[in-house]
């Protein structure tokens, strides 16, 4: 026999089957029919029109095989693909990957072939390629699946819905993993087992479910159903199964007309249904009512016997709760079925109501008394929690009156749970009763204290702490027959009275609660009450946080006025929102500019700290931070520069300054003051003879007078051999009285020949004038003149000499001479002597004290002739000095006195 494959040149190629042996077909029948239906599509590949035949082909195209199994395929090319490339070219890829030579197989020029052993994939691709100068190219791939047999079905079930639908279930067994029909047979049965073979109906399914439908659904005891299954690999039938339909029977749930109470009857429920209409007739029927209260997840049932003939059921429910509501529902099922129907749609009804049997829950908070002596009291009460429940409660009653006027009781009513009052500052008693349409619930009572009323500490102490679920509160009570505590808390940050919440503890010290009553990070104020009778006593709160996380912000620094070596640092409290915890402490960082990071550490209360040891005119960087136990936030940092000089430095350096400046000012104030004081010491005034009215001074004679005359401007010194010079004629006691009184007849000797010669002429004369001229000086004037000729010349002699400077000279009358200067200003006025009171006694002047003791006069060598050969009664005689010439002498007038002889 020869086999046909197509050329590549419009010819026929011719195959034996020896040159076919590698495609070996298995001694297994069925294997064999594999086997022979691959060799057919080969020849129908050769057989086909040339025009027919694709680019390339692979056969077979999407087989489905057993698990495990041996599949081979074959890629054929076409001819567009030819001369060029052959069988040779052709590589296989199972799921993208390339398949081993070893397991290739080249038919002929055209044809490859690949041969997987135990394929166990469930499903996979497989693609012929062609390799050609290194380049692959997609030929054509198909997708292989694997799977099982079917098994044969099982457990077959049926449920009946009477004149609507019969379905049927069952197992298929072991998946099979490819498509797989399945069909549901019904037959009729007779009693020895034989099927009718004209009663035979099926229905078709790809699950394992299958349903006949009215009006294909006849009532019949005599059915049993069949399910065989099918697929490319084989098939599997199961037993014939009788199932009598009124044991399979599930009808709709009846529907439920009405739950009520009767009225008058408590703890009594009346339930109604309707049954379904569609229900195999003539049997029993019993139905189950299942009924709950709300306030439970338990439920419980009541079993009601019927007759399909009876189109509606009833039943009373007793032993229920008053005032509650409970929600009912039902089932029914026929006495012969095994399915019950689904339960019908629930409907609730209440009890008949009764009187609230216990007290609402009530607690209070009571605001400070305003200015006009009222204050608000903040009453709120819980829902009545008695199980079971009193019924709706319709409202709430509010009286109170004051404590030692029962009579002006007053009454209000409200449905929330909430009731502000305002009351004076007297004490007050307050009761809250809930009602229904039942009755009143018993009072709470509770007593408003005075404003002034001072209530005993009773609650010492108290600790919270929190464990990984609860939040537990514990005290200490220094009266142990208190028995009754309020636990109240909130919200630090909370303002509404109304959201506080509170808990009653009766005969314990301690409180617990989930931690999902607190939010954290929040700050809760946790007060203790000991309540006795309606007396509520003085409370003790604490604050607490049942979970802390570190501030949401740090404190900002302030640093103020620096100074030299410190500065005080200041900050606020962190907003109590973003504390997220209790402050522990605060620590204050500071860095030098370029300098290592310092810190202080103070305790929680302290809101400033002084940074010592600064270094000078130095910046810093400051920053602070806020602990809690959670951790540490910083605030933001700030700059400072500390002072080059403190207050110190300053006044140390301001004070003598402004010492010295003060003691200036009070010295120029002073001089102002005092200038003719200090004029008088410093410069005191020099009497001018021209101005003295005791003695007459012609100023011709003095202008005219030789001796002054003879002075030439050029004078500048006076030889002390050239003056006479007069010493005092005082006893030494006496120095400090009147300068010319009780004068001794005594002239002091001297070198000066002028003086020699006055002494013997008229000795006796000058001295009785002197005495009598004496006595007519006034105390400014204590000069004595011997002559008119003297006086007038001194008189001229006073005109042109403005400063004259003294010059003292020792008690042992040596006459060392001095030149001193000489100022004269022109445009000043002219210094006199002045002449106060002739009849006085010539007082001494502290000025001239010394003068008068032992002066010397220099007379100039440069005076004319004549005047030192003047007559001896004329005692001495000054020429006049010349006005500003340095070095001129100065000759005070005070040393003008009578020369007397010895």
């Amino acid at each position: 026999m020869l086999l046909c494959l197509s050329g590549p040149s419009n010819s026929f190629r011719f195959l034996s089957f020896k040159s076919m042996r590698h495609i070996s077909c298995p001694d297994s029948e069925k294997e064999m029919f594999n086997c022979l239906i691959w060799i057919f599509v080969l020849l129908c590949s050769c057989i086909a029109d040339e025009n027919s035949i694709r680019d390339a082909d692979i056969f077979p195209s999407s087989p489905e095989i057993e698990r495990g199994s041996t599949l081979k395929l074959f890629c054929v090319l076409g001819k567009r693909y030819t001369p060029h490339r052959n069988a040779s070219h052709i590589i296989w890829k199972l799921n993208h990957e390339l398949v081993p030579w070893e397991d290739y197989d080249i038919v002929n020029e055209t044809v490859s072939s690949i041969t997987f052993h135990n394929f166990t994939y469930s499903k996979a691709h497989v693609k012929c390629f062609t390799k050609y100068l290194g380049k692959e190219q997609l030929l054509v791939h198909t997708e292989v699946k694997t799977g099982f047999p079917p098994e044969t079905p099982r457990n077959i079930s049926c449920i009946y819905y009477f004149d609507a639908k019969l379905t049927c279930t069952w197992t298929s067994g072991r998946e099979t993993h490819l498509t797989t029909n399945y069909t549901l047979y019904r037959k009729v049965m007779t009693e020895g087992g034989v099927t009718l073979p004209n009663t035979v109906r099926s229905c078709q399914s790809k699950t394992e479910s299958c349903s006949f439908v009215y009006p294909d659904t006849p009532f019949s005891s005599s059915f049993c159903f069949q399910v065989k299954a099918e697929n490319v690999l084989g098939e599997a039938s199961s037993d014939c199964v009788p199932i009598p339909m009124e044991k399979i029977e599930k009808f709709e749930p009846p529907e439920i007309l009405s739950v009520k109470k009767i009225t008058g009857i408590k703890q009594l429920l009346t339930v109604t249904w309707k049954m379904p209409e569609k229900i195999i007739p003539s049997q029993g029927l019993i139905c189950q009512v299942q009924y709950r209260n709300l306030y439970s997840n338990s439920s419980e049932n009541v079993t009601v016997l019927q007759n399909s003939a009876e189109k509606t059921g009833s039943c009373n429910l007793t032993g229920l709760w008053d005032s509650t509501e409970y929600s009912v529902a039902i089932q029914c099922r026929s006495v012969e079925s095994i399915f019950w129907s689904e339960w019908s749609r629930e409907k609730t009804a209440s009890t008949e109501e009764k009187a609230p049997s216990e007290k609402v829950d009530l607690w209070r908070v009571i605001e400070s008394s305003c200015s006009a002596g009222i204050r608000s009291v903040y009453l709120m009460w819980k829902p009545l929690n008695s199980f079971p429940p009193s019924g709706r409660i319709l409202g709430y009653k509010i009286q109170y009156f004051p404590e030692n006027r029962p009579a002006l009781k007053m009454t209000n009513s409200t449905t929330d749970e909430t009731f502000n009052l305002h009351l004076n500052e007297e004490a007050y008693n307050v009761s809250i009763t809930a009602y229904n349409s039942a009755g009143n619930s018993p009072e709470a009572i509770l007593r408003i204290p005075s404003t002034g009323e001072k209530t005993s500490q009773i609650i010492e102490t108290v600790r919270t702490f929190t464990t990984n679920e609860e939040v537990v509160v514990e005290w200490i009570a220094s009266k142990p027959e208190v028995t009754e505590y309020v636990v109240e808390w909130y919200e630090e940050l909370e303002t509404n009275p109304f959201s506080r919440s509170w808990q009653y503890v009766s005969n314990s010290t301690n409180w617990k609660t989930n931690k999902k009553n607190f939010k954290p990070f929040i700050c809760y104020n946790i007060s203790v009450y000991p309540v006795y009778g309606y007396k509520v006593a003085a409370p003790y709160s604490v604050q607490t946080y049942v979970q802390e996380k570190k501030p949401s912000e740090g404190p900002v620094a302030d640093t103020g006025i620096p100074g030299k070596n410190e500065v005080t640092i200041k900050w606020k409290e962190i907003s109590k929102d973003k504390r997220n915890g209790f402050i522990s402490n605060y620590t204050i960082f500071y860095k030098p500019e370029d300098g290592k990071e310092l810190n202080e550490t103070v305790n929680s209360d302290v809101l400033q700290y002084r940074l010592k040891s600064l270094q000078a005119n130095t910046q810093y960087t400051v920053y602070i931070m806020a602990t809690n136990e959670a951790g540490g936030t910083s605030g933001e940092p700030k700059t400072f520069k500390t002072l080059k000089f403190n207050k110190e430095d300053i006044i140390f350096i301001a004070l003598p300054v402004g010492v010295s400046m003060l003691f200036l000012l009070g010295l120029w104030i002073t001089c102002i003051l005092k200038k003719h004081a200090f004029k008088k010491v410093c410069w005191p005034d020099i009497p001018n003879p021209a101005e003295s009215i005791a003695v007459e001074w012609p100023l011709d004679t003095s202008m005219n007078n030789s001796f002054l005359k003879g002075v030439t401007p050029e004078a500048k010194t006076i030889d002390c051999e050239d003056i006479s010079v007069l010493e005092h004629c005082f006893p030494e006691e006496s120095q400090e009285g009147s300068l010319l009184m009780n004068c001794e007849n005594h002239v002091c000797d001297c070198t000066d020949i002028n003086t020699k010669g006055m002494i013997n002429g008229d000795k006796k004369i000058l001295y009785n004038e002197e005495n009598k001229v004496a006595k007519c000086f006034s105390p400014s004037m204590p000069y004595i003149i011997t002559n008119q000729d003297i006086r007038s010349q001194m008189h001229s002699a006073l005109i042109p000499a403005k400063e004259i400077h003294p010059i003292e000279m020792l008690e042992d009358d040596s006459c060392d001479s001095q030149q001193t200067s000489i100022k004269n200003e022109e445009d000043d006025n002219e210094e006199v002597l002045k002449l106060e009171d002739f009849s006085e006694k010539a007082l001494f002047n502290p000025y001239l004290k010394n003068s008068v003791k032992t002066r010397e006069f220099l007379v100039s060598e440069n005076l004319p002739e004549h005047s030192k050969n003047e007559p001896k009664s004329q005692s001495a005689v000054l020429p006049p000095f010349q006005q500003n010439v340095a070095g001129q002498s100065y000759i005070t007038l005070d040393m003008f006195g009578l020369a007397t002889a010895h």
